[in-house]
């Protein structure tokens, strides 16, 4: 038969465990002792067994008090994530999004499934594409929020410092010909002035030897050992590595990720899913180079 297990009861429980002291779990529940001790009793009596020894030193979980203790934080702590859940209000949608192929599998996947489980009604567009694209289609109204590398430290709230670094296969040693193989995205300006500057700046001799349109194909470029190639930081393969200033590659740029709002279309549900984005992009950031900046599309 199944044993009669109160929530309640089990939060009192875990108090007390924690406290080892019934007078000062009564404190922290907002209860009298006697009414701590009571339910204390109470619960044992449905265990059919003593969950604390009772000592000068206080109260020690027992055998079973110690086989019960983690099943009592998941259902306490279940308990309280469906209050929360209940208490959430449905938004309204849908939600447009822009952000950087870069980030499309490292980073969208956790704000969304995290949205989506707040919001399971709220319809969500993602738009995957270059920063220039994102900025064109904010300003145009076709998305309500937009992630892009920033250039100029113009307006947005930066989500994390995320460098652009040039990478190689991790079995394959490009980077040592003469010259460099190096991949990059065609049409560029971005790799015109920052990626191909930073090799000149360093006086490394190199050729375009791969173009293409994808932070995709550069990886597997990169993994190919065909070329080296400008990746963010966070985004790179595990069949490849970062390039070090001491090999003479240096950090490309600074990265500032940065989050923008379509102003003329704000909504509780815009601003929900940018709070999870923030906090989906929050582990990324790495430390600023000196005198870097830069945009990685």
């Amino acid at each position: 038969m199944a044993l009669p297990l109160e929530s309640d009861l089990l939060r009192i429980f875990l108090a007390v465990a924690e406290y080892e002291n019934v007078t000062r779990a009564a404190d922290v529940l907002g209860r009298t002792q006697s009414a701590v001790s009571m339910q204390v009793k109470r619960l044992e009596e449905v265990a059919g067994t003593p969950l604390f020894t009772r000592g000068p030193r206080g109260m020690t979980l027992t055998e079973t008090g110690q086989r019960l203790l983690p099943y009592a934080r998941r259902i306490v702590r279940l308990v309280d994530e469906t209050t929360a859940s209940l208490r959430v209000q449905p938004l309204d949608g849908p939600v447009r999004i822009g952000i950087p192929e870069e980030y499309n599998q490292l980073v969208l996947p956790r704000a969304l499934a995290a949205f989506a489980e707040r919001h399971p009604a709220t319809e969500v567009t993602v738009m995957c594409g270059y920063s220039e694209q994102q900025t064109r289609a904010l300003t145009a109204g076709q998305i309500d929020l937009a992630v892009v590398f920033d250039v100029n430290g113009s307006s947005g709230e930066v989500l994390a410092i995320d460098p652009t670094v040039w990478v190689s296969s991790v079995a394959h040693d490009c980077h040592l010909r003469d010259p460099v193989p190096i991949g990059i995205y065609w049409n560029s300006s971005w790799c015109r002035d920052f990626a191909i500057r930073s090799l000149q700046n360093h006086g490394v001799n190199y050729r375009i030897s791969y173009t293409c349109d994808t932070t995709g194909g550069l990886k597997g470029a990169a993994a190919a050992g065909l070329a080296v190639v400008p990746l963010a930081r966070s985004t790179i393969p595990a069949d490849c590595r970062e390039l070090t200033a001491a090999e003479g590659f240096p950090p490309i740029d600074a990265s500032r990720v940065v989050l923008r709002r379509n102003r003329e279309r704000s909504s509780p549900a815009v601003e929900e899913l940018a709070s999870m984005l923030r906090d989906a992009f929050s582990p990324l950031t790495s430390p600023l180079p000196p005198g870097s900046a830069g945009d990685p599309d």
